[in-house]
């Protein structure tokens, strides 16, 4: 089985929608989703990806599932600093390095920072709608893999954003939320494609075969967003 997602195209936030760049950026990622052999479309319940994924989907005919977990993790916290409330990634490096409970897959939500606004209830949530996506296709979680009930080679396609890929990421993977918010980036449009893998029969995990790929841009002569990716301080 695979799954893929997506991040919407470059985002105009004011209007939750796409900039003229990120109409753009969907429209060549439409070609190359009309080329796939997809089951399912699900999508986020936010203008901007529900946008990007349109496009796709009134070339194909098809329509995508509002899955209401799929929508930007913006989930409130304190800023330790200012007090003020923010999101719970994007921190400075000296600050967040120095917190070892932030790499702890299983525990990062404990750490204090993350205590201060609901981050595990609503990671909870996401693990759950994976879970529960998942167990639709006969693959039911147990521990940290899967039990394959009935195997199958069908593909879903998940138009969502980059936080909320992150926290799917990091349940699928066993890799800390954090460690992966404030190591990894996806540009907006990009693709990543995760590929079950089931080495004895009935136990699968699954496999990133393609980490933030914007090859459909590059056809089109499109330079990649780099929305979401700080410019370097002068």
């Amino acid at each position: 089985m695979k799954v893929i997602l997506i991040r919407h195209g470059d985002p105009d936030y004011v209007k939750d929608s796409l900039t003229e760049k990120g109409w753009r950026e969907a429209k060549l990622l439409a070609d190359r989703v009309c080329r796939w052999d997809v089951r399912d479309f699900y999508v986020s319940p936010l203008g901007r990806a529900r946008d990007t994924a349109n496009v796709s989907l009134e070339r194909l005919g098809r329509t995508a599932e509002v899955k209401d977990w799929l929508k930007e993790f913006y989930v409130d916290i304190k800023d330790p600093e200012t007090g003020n409330n923010r999101i719970p990634w994007d921190f400075m490096p000296a600050y967040w390095t120095k917190r070892d409970m932030l790499y702890d897959r299983n525990h990062w939500m404990e750490d204090e920072i993350m205590t201060t606004g609901p981050v595990k209830e609503e990671f909870e949530k996401v693990c759950r709608g994976i879970d529960d996506l998942l167990a639709g296709y006969g693959y039911k979680r147990k521990d940290a893999y899967y039990e394959v009930e009935h195997s199958n080679t069908d593909t879903i396609v998940i138009f969502c954003h980059l936080g909320v890929s992150f926290a799917i990421l990091s349940h699928l993977l066993g890799i800390s939320a954090p460690a992966l918010w404030q190591g990894f980036f996806v540009a907006p449009t990009s693709v990543t494609l995760l590929s079950t893998e089931e080495r004895i029969k009935g136990q699968a995990c699954f496999r990133v075969k393609k980490f933030g790929d914007c090859s459909h841009l590059y056809v089109g002569d499109e330079t990649p967003s780099e929305s979401g990716f700080f410019i370097e301080a002068q």
